[in-house]
Protein backbone atom coordinates (compact mmCIF):
# COMPACT_ATOMS: atom_id res chain seq x y z
CA UNK A 1 0.00 0.00 0.00
CA UNK A 2 1.27 3.49 -0.76
CA UNK A 3 1.96 4.63 2.77
CA UNK A 4 2.05 8.36 2.04
CA UNK A 5 -1.51 8.46 0.69
CA UNK A 6 -3.22 9.82 3.76
CA UNK A 7 -0.61 12.44 4.61
CA UNK A 8 -0.49 13.82 1.05
CA UNK A 9 -4.27 13.58 0.74
CA UNK A 10 -4.78 15.61 3.90
CA UNK A 11 -2.24 18.27 2.96
CA UNK A 12 -3.91 18.75 -0.42
CA UNK A 13 -7.43 18.92 0.99
CA UNK A 14 -6.41 21.31 3.74
CA UNK A 15 -5.60 23.78 0.99
CA UNK A 16 -9.19 23.68 -0.25
CA UNK A 17 -11.17 25.05 2.69
CA UNK A 18 -12.94 23.93 5.83
CA UNK A 19 -16.00 22.17 4.41
CA UNK A 20 -14.00 20.33 1.74
CA UNK A 21 -11.38 19.24 4.25
CA UNK A 22 -13.90 17.91 6.76
CA UNK A 23 -15.75 16.02 4.04
CA UNK A 24 -12.47 14.62 2.69
CA UNK A 25 -11.20 13.48 6.06
CA UNK A 26 -14.52 11.98 7.10
CA UNK A 27 -14.46 9.98 3.87
CA UNK A 28 -10.75 9.15 3.87
CA UNK A 29 -11.53 5.46 4.34
CA UNK A 30 -13.45 5.44 1.04
CA UNK A 31 -10.65 7.24 -0.77
CA UNK A 32 -7.93 4.98 0.62
CA UNK A 33 -9.96 1.84 -0.07
CA UNK A 34 -10.43 2.98 -3.67
CA UNK A 35 -6.71 3.68 -4.02
CA UNK A 36 -5.69 0.38 -2.44
CA UNK A 37 -8.01 -1.61 -4.67
CA UNK A 38 -6.70 0.26 -7.69
CA UNK A 39 -3.18 -0.86 -6.84
CA UNK A 40 -3.81 -4.39 -5.60
CA UNK A 41 -7.31 -5.50 -6.68
CA UNK A 42 -8.14 -6.95 -3.26
CA UNK A 43 -10.62 -9.82 -3.16
CA UNK A 44 -13.30 -11.03 -0.73
CA UNK A 45 -11.75 -11.57 2.71
CA UNK A 46 -8.84 -9.32 1.79
CA UNK A 47 -11.28 -6.43 1.32
CA UNK A 48 -12.77 -7.06 4.74
CA UNK A 49 -9.31 -7.06 6.31
CA UNK A 50 -8.48 -3.87 4.42
CA UNK A 51 -11.53 -2.19 5.94
CA UNK A 52 -10.47 -3.23 9.45
CA UNK A 53 -6.92 -2.04 8.88
CA UNK A 54 -8.05 1.32 7.50
CA UNK A 55 -10.39 1.85 10.46
CA UNK A 56 -7.57 1.11 12.91
CA UNK A 57 -5.14 3.41 11.11
CA UNK A 58 -7.58 6.30 10.86
CA UNK A 59 -8.48 5.96 14.53
CA UNK A 60 -4.79 6.19 15.37
CA UNK A 61 -4.37 9.15 13.04
CA UNK A 62 -7.28 11.06 14.55
CA UNK A 63 -6.14 10.46 18.12
CA UNK A 64 -2.37 10.74 17.79
CA UNK A 65 -1.39 12.56 14.59
CA UNK A 66 -3.95 15.35 14.17
CA UNK A 67 -3.22 17.01 17.54
CA UNK A 68 0.44 17.23 16.51
CA UNK A 69 -0.53 18.74 13.14
CA UNK A 70 -2.57 21.34 15.01
CA UNK A 71 0.38 22.28 17.18
CA UNK A 72 2.72 22.54 14.18
CA UNK A 73 0.21 24.72 12.31
CA UNK A 74 -0.21 27.13 15.21
CA UNK A 75 3.53 27.42 15.71
CA UNK A 76 4.14 27.92 11.99
CA UNK A 77 1.48 30.66 11.79
CA UNK A 78 3.13 32.58 14.63
CA UNK A 79 6.53 32.27 12.98
CA UNK A 80 5.13 33.49 9.67
CA UNK A 81 3.58 36.57 11.24
CA UNK A 82 6.78 37.62 12.98
CA UNK A 83 8.92 37.02 9.86
CA UNK A 84 10.82 33.91 8.85
CA UNK A 85 14.39 33.04 9.76
CA UNK A 86 16.41 30.10 8.56
CA UNK A 87 15.89 28.23 11.81
CA UNK A 88 12.11 28.53 11.30
CA UNK A 89 12.34 26.85 7.91
CA UNK A 90 14.61 24.14 9.26
CA UNK A 91 12.19 23.56 12.14
CA UNK A 92 9.27 23.26 9.71
CA UNK A 93 11.14 20.85 7.45
CA UNK A 94 12.16 18.64 10.37
CA UNK A 95 8.68 18.73 11.90
CA UNK A 96 6.97 17.63 8.70
CA UNK A 97 9.54 14.88 8.09
CA UNK A 98 9.00 13.58 11.61
CA UNK A 99 5.23 13.44 11.11
CA UNK A 100 5.62 11.67 7.77
CA UNK A 101 7.89 9.07 9.34
CA UNK A 102 5.44 8.47 12.17
CA UNK A 103 2.47 8.14 9.80
CA UNK A 104 4.42 5.82 7.51
CA UNK A 105 5.28 3.59 10.44
CA UNK A 106 1.65 3.40 11.55
CA UNK A 107 0.41 2.79 8.00
CA UNK A 108 3.00 0.08 7.43
CA UNK A 109 1.98 -1.63 10.65
CA UNK A 110 -1.64 -1.67 9.52
CA UNK A 111 -0.90 -2.80 5.96
CA UNK A 112 1.97 -5.29 6.26
CA UNK A 113 0.02 -8.40 7.19
CA UNK A 114 -2.41 -7.93 4.31
CA UNK A 115 0.40 -7.27 1.85
CA UNK A 116 1.99 -10.59 2.78
CA UNK A 117 -1.18 -12.29 1.52
CA UNK A 118 -0.96 -10.92 -2.03
CA UNK A 119 -1.10 -13.42 -4.88
CA UNK A 120 1.46 -13.33 -7.71
CA UNK A 121 -1.20 -11.86 -10.00
CA UNK A 122 -1.99 -9.08 -7.51
CA UNK A 123 1.72 -8.24 -7.31
CA UNK A 124 1.92 -8.14 -11.11
CA UNK A 125 -1.13 -5.84 -11.09
CA UNK A 126 0.69 -3.55 -8.65
CA UNK A 127 3.81 -3.64 -10.82
CA UNK A 128 1.78 -2.55 -13.85
CA UNK A 129 0.30 0.36 -11.88
CA UNK A 130 3.78 1.48 -10.81
CA UNK A 131 4.93 1.37 -14.44
CA UNK A 132 1.97 3.56 -15.37
CA UNK A 133 2.93 6.08 -12.69
CA UNK A 134 6.51 6.08 -13.91
CA UNK A 135 5.35 6.90 -17.43
CA UNK A 136 3.33 9.83 -16.09
CA UNK A 137 6.32 11.05 -14.10
CA UNK A 138 8.55 10.85 -17.16
CA UNK A 139 6.04 12.73 -19.29
CA UNK A 140 5.86 15.60 -16.79
CA UNK A 141 9.47 15.77 -15.61
CA UNK A 142 11.70 14.19 -18.26
CA UNK A 143 10.16 14.56 -21.70
CA UNK A 144 10.51 17.74 -23.72
CA UNK A 145 13.17 20.29 -24.54
CA UNK A 146 15.23 21.96 -21.83
CA UNK A 147 13.16 25.12 -22.29
CA UNK A 148 9.90 23.20 -21.93
CA UNK A 149 11.10 21.43 -18.78
CA UNK A 150 12.21 24.73 -17.23
CA UNK A 151 8.85 26.29 -18.09
CA UNK A 152 6.97 23.44 -16.37
CA UNK A 153 9.22 23.64 -13.36
CA UNK A 154 8.69 27.38 -13.00
CA UNK A 155 4.92 26.92 -13.38
CA UNK A 156 4.84 24.31 -10.61
CA UNK A 157 6.89 26.49 -8.27
CA UNK A 158 4.76 29.58 -8.91
CA UNK A 159 1.51 27.70 -8.40
CA UNK A 160 2.74 26.20 -5.14
CA UNK A 161 3.84 29.56 -3.72
CA UNK A 162 0.79 31.49 -4.90
CA UNK A 163 -1.46 28.96 -3.15
CA UNK A 164 0.04 30.27 0.07
CA UNK A 165 0.84 33.93 -0.60
CA UNK A 166 -1.58 34.88 -3.33
CA UNK A 167 -0.44 36.66 -6.51
CA UNK A 168 3.29 37.39 -6.54
CA UNK A 169 4.79 40.68 -7.65
CA UNK A 170 6.96 40.86 -10.76
CA UNK A 171 10.07 40.98 -8.59
CA UNK A 172 8.92 37.95 -6.60
CA UNK A 173 8.18 36.02 -9.80
CA UNK A 174 11.66 36.86 -11.06
CA UNK A 175 13.16 35.53 -7.85
CA UNK A 176 11.23 32.27 -8.28
CA UNK A 177 12.46 32.14 -11.87
CA UNK A 178 16.07 32.40 -10.68
CA UNK A 179 15.51 29.59 -8.21
CA UNK A 180 13.92 27.42 -10.89
CA UNK A 181 16.96 27.92 -13.08
CA UNK A 182 19.67 27.64 -10.40
CA UNK A 183 18.45 24.66 -8.38
CA UNK A 184 19.81 21.34 -9.72
CA UNK A 185 17.60 19.48 -12.16
CA UNK A 186 17.45 16.13 -10.41
CA UNK A 187 14.49 14.64 -12.28
CA UNK A 188 16.54 11.83 -13.81
CA UNK A 189 18.00 11.01 -10.41
CA UNK A 190 14.56 11.11 -8.81
CA UNK A 191 13.19 8.78 -11.48
CA UNK A 192 15.96 6.27 -10.90
CA UNK A 193 15.49 6.45 -7.14
CA UNK A 194 11.73 5.92 -7.50
CA UNK A 195 12.31 2.84 -9.60
CA UNK A 196 14.92 1.50 -7.16
CA UNK A 197 12.49 1.87 -4.26
CA UNK A 198 9.70 0.29 -6.28
CA UNK A 199 11.92 -2.69 -7.09
CA UNK A 200 12.77 -3.09 -3.40
CA UNK A 201 9.09 -3.04 -2.46
CA UNK A 202 8.16 -5.55 -5.15
CA UNK A 203 10.92 -7.90 -4.01
CA UNK A 204 9.67 -7.56 -0.43
CA UNK A 205 6.12 -8.44 -1.49
CA UNK A 206 7.21 -11.42 -3.56
CA UNK A 207 9.24 -12.73 -0.61
CA UNK A 208 6.26 -12.12 1.76
CA UNK A 209 8.49 -10.11 4.07
CA UNK A 210 6.31 -7.02 4.53
CA UNK A 211 5.43 -7.87 8.13
CA UNK A 212 9.08 -8.00 9.04
CA UNK A 213 10.54 -5.25 6.85
CA UNK A 214 7.91 -2.77 5.63
CA UNK A 215 7.92 -0.51 8.69
CA UNK A 216 11.65 0.32 8.83
CA UNK A 217 11.87 0.38 5.04
CA UNK A 218 9.00 2.86 4.63
CA UNK A 219 10.37 5.23 7.26
CA UNK A 220 13.93 5.24 5.98
CA UNK A 221 13.18 6.37 2.42
CA UNK A 222 16.56 8.10 2.01
CA UNK A 223 18.61 4.92 2.51
CA UNK A 224 20.41 3.67 -0.56
CA UNK A 225 20.23 6.87 -2.59
CA UNK A 226 22.91 7.58 -5.16
CA UNK A 227 25.53 10.01 -3.94
CA UNK A 228 24.68 12.32 -6.85
CA UNK A 229 21.02 12.40 -5.81
CA UNK A 230 21.91 13.12 -2.18
CA UNK A 231 24.10 16.02 -3.31
CA UNK A 232 21.46 17.40 -5.70
CA UNK A 233 18.74 17.11 -3.06
CA UNK A 234 20.83 19.00 -0.53
CA UNK A 235 21.69 21.71 -3.04
CA UNK A 236 18.03 22.12 -3.95
CA UNK A 237 17.11 22.36 -0.28
CA UNK A 238 19.68 25.12 0.26
CA UNK A 239 18.44 27.03 -2.80
CA UNK A 240 14.81 26.71 -1.70
CA UNK A 241 15.55 27.99 1.80
CA UNK A 242 17.29 31.00 0.27
CA UNK A 243 14.31 31.56 -2.02
CA UNK A 244 11.84 31.52 0.86
CA UNK A 245 13.96 33.86 2.97
CA UNK A 246 14.28 36.28 0.06
CA UNK A 247 10.53 36.15 -0.59
CA UNK A 248 9.81 36.67 3.10
CA UNK A 249 11.72 39.96 3.01
CA UNK A 250 9.47 41.20 0.18
CA UNK A 251 6.08 39.96 1.37
CA UNK A 252 3.32 42.50 1.65
CA UNK A 253 1.23 42.58 4.81
CA UNK A 254 -1.60 40.96 2.85
CA UNK A 255 0.62 38.16 1.58
CA UNK A 256 2.06 37.44 5.02
CA UNK A 257 -1.32 37.44 6.71
CA UNK A 258 -2.78 35.21 3.98
CA UNK A 259 -0.09 32.57 4.60
CA UNK A 260 -0.51 32.84 8.38
CA UNK A 261 -4.30 32.46 8.06
CA UNK A 262 -3.86 29.31 6.03
CA UNK A 263 -1.47 27.86 8.58
CA UNK A 264 -3.79 28.77 11.45
CA UNK A 265 -6.68 27.31 9.49
CA UNK A 266 -4.71 24.11 9.12
CA UNK A 267 -4.21 24.04 12.89
CA UNK A 268 -7.87 24.76 13.66
CA UNK A 269 -9.10 22.11 11.25
CA UNK A 270 -6.69 19.48 12.52
CA UNK A 271 -7.74 20.20 16.09
CA UNK A 272 -11.43 20.04 15.16
CA UNK A 273 -11.05 16.85 13.13
CA UNK A 274 -9.17 15.18 15.97
CA UNK A 275 -12.31 15.53 18.09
Amino acid sequence: MKAKWLFVFLVLTLLQGCSVTRFAYDNADLYLRWQANGYFDFQAEQSEELDRNLAAFLAWHRAKALPKYAHIGEDAAARMLRGLKQEDLEWGYDAVRAQIREALGAAAGAAAGLLDQLSPEQIRHFERRLAEENRKFAKEHLQGSVAELHKRRLKRNLERLEEWFGPLSDAQVERVRRYSTRAPDSAELRARDRQRRQAELLAMLRAREATRRLGPWSQNWEAGREAAYVEAFRATYVEYVELLLDLDRTLSTEQRERAARRLQGYATLASSLSR
